[in-house]
């Protein structure tokens, strides 16, 4: 019998996109374990750090392979849209149009089901209601069926670093990306749309972005608090690459 852990299929790299730079993160959805993080279970208290996360998988015997902030969220760190963790709705759908990127519409929804993971548009969501294990609803859509965002603006002077997940047609990958450089909004979703292949892929933030990927040794610090993480999970002993 093997002891050794069966290696994750989670992995981060560097990419270099028309110049700029990035860190790529993959998972398989029906092989990777992941999640969503906002409260500790045990005293409903914000998590708010890689580090707090990695504490309470540690009681587990588990680990992140990568992790980064999944969504937007109030001063508080309350979900600003859909939250479900472990199949409970924590804070629900939002489809109005409002201000910021959130409600620039149309936003989205990354949404983990048995074996697949997809982003999928929020009205559309709102129409087919699927049973999501994990869900974040963030905006503005970077890639609808394979196109752009109709209002973003390509030599726009508005650069964040930024970060932003997409999926595969077939609900199996999942790409999280990073900017390790401000960029604006039409570079950034080009990225998911040209170079990975993405046909759908949502925003999930820019400023507070942060990655960790302890394979890369790195883990993005800040000052404030996050509200949701979004991460793989593995069993302590898997090699990350």
């Amino acid at each position: 019998m093997s002891l050794v852990a069966p290696a994750s299929a989670a992995s981060c790299r560097a990419i270099t996109v028309e110049g700029a730079d990035y860190t790529l993160c993959e998972a398989d959805a029906a092989r990777d374990d992941i999640r969503l993080f906002l409260n500790d279970p045990g005293s409903d208290t914000l998590l708010g750090s890689f580090a707090n996360v990695e504490r309470l998988l540690e009681k587990q015997g588990q680990r992140l392979a990568f992790a980064m902030n999944g969504g937007m969220y109030h001063p508080d760190r309350r979900p600003v849209g859909l939250h479900v963790e472990a199949g409970r709705k924590i804070a629900p759908l939002v489809t109005r149009a409002g201000p910021g990127n959130f409600g620039m519409l149309p936003n989205g929804v990354f949404c983990l089901r048995e074996d697949r993971a997809d982003v999928i548009e929020s009205r559309e969501f709102a129409r087919e209601a699927p049973a999501c294990r994990f869900a974040t609803q963030s905006g503005p859509m970077l890639v609808i069926d394979g196109a752009l965002h109709p209002r973003f603006i390509e030599d726009s002077d508005s650069r964040f670093i930024r970060n932003g997940v997409g999926t595969s047609a077939d609900g199996r990958r999942a790409w999280f990306l990073i900017s390790d450089a401000p960029v604006n909004f039409h570079r950034f979703a080009r990225v998911f749309r040209d170079h990975i292949g993405a046909r759908q892929a949502l925003y999930l933030d820019g400023k507070v972005s942060r990655l960790h990927a302890p394979g890369l040794n790195r883990s993005d610090q800040g000052l404030l608090p996050l509200g949701p993480i979004l991460g793989v999970v593995v069993d302590e002993g898997v090699p990350l690459d």
